[in-house]
């Protein structure tokens, strides 16, 4: 193939093999990537600029073959997209952590909803009733908290990860005194026992009457997110729920269906009185 550029009565020839063709190709898309890489990250509108201006110079200069012209503006390109990203290497690095975070959590909330469907909640709801007031009855401490909409799996890694499936038998031998894992929290995922023996950070804020450790690990995660914590006393076999910030207690009769209005985001049933003039032992 021959091309033929006239520029003011002057004729320029120069074969154009479909190597060549090929060689300015590649260079386009190599070129369009960086911009768009480089306006993607650093969005700096006199970084964008110049990158464009001497990605179209370098095109001109391949199209007219200026060899040392092309070379010297290919390495300008790239050295200010390299100078330019480490420049804002902070940003960069925040955009890249910020975006595969968001895609864990979108994965994790379309996993969740996956398995939340594919298990009947009423009959977890009753097997954590027969669990509770087992407990309650033998007075056996415990403490299990139900995720959310809040993700618990940074929260569980000082425990035991389990990912087991929750079951009445699985739950009483956790919490029962002497075993391995009896101490701490199980946390629930869905219908899943996600870890046992995890430990949060009891709340700091004053508290009106004498509460356990239990119970301030329990108002202490409630604090800090979304989840619902179900409280045994090992002291009394007082059951209580831990749920944004507050902690409540109920009775036996009671629990199941302020366990099912609070786990189900409807008004909180008050069948007993708040527990913040309630000494609380462990």
């Amino acid at each position: 193939m021959v091309s033929l550029i006239d520029l003011e009565n002057v004729t320029i020839f120069y074969p154009f093999s479909l190597a060549s063709l090929f060689d300015l190709i590649l260079a386009i898309l190599v070129i369009t990537l960086v911009n768009v890489f480089v306006n993607f990250f650093v969005k700096r509108k006199f970084v964008v600029i110049s990158l464009a201006v001497g990605s179209v110079a370098f095109l001109a200069a391949a199209i007219f073959k200026l060899e040392i012209a092309k070379i010297v503006l290919l390495f300008t390109i790239m050295s200010l997209a390299i100078v330019s990203i480490f420049i804002n290497l902070a940003e960069t690095r925040y955009l890249l952590a910020n975006k595969a975070s968001q895609r864990a959590n979108d994965k994790g909330l379309n996993k969740k909803a996956e398995n939340d469907a594919l298990f009947s909640h009423e009959d977890l709801y009753k097997t954590i009733n027969d669990v509770t007031l087992y407990l309650s009855k033998h007075k056996i401490g415990a403490i299990m908290t139900f995720e959310r909409k809040d993700n618990l799996t940074d929260v569980s890694k000082n425990g035991t990860i389990l990912f087991a499936p929750v079951n009445y038998e699985l739950l009483i031998t956790i919490f029962y005194p002497g075993t391995r894992l009896h101490d701490g929290a199980v946390v629930i995922r869905g219908n899943t026992i996600l870890a046992a023996s995890v430990y949060y950070t009891p709340t700091t804020k004053p508290l009106i009457g004498k509460y356990g450790s239990r119970h301030r690990a329990a108002i202490g995660i409630s604090d800090i997110c979304d989840a619902v914590t179900v409280v045994v006393s090992e002291e009394t076999g007082r059951i209580s729920i831990a749920y944004n910030g507050e902690l409540e207690s109920y009775s036996s009769d009671n629990f199941y269906k302020a366990f099912v209005n609070i786990m189900s985001e409807t008004d909180v049933l008050s069948a007993d009185a708040s527990t913040g003039g309630h000494e609380i032992e462990e």
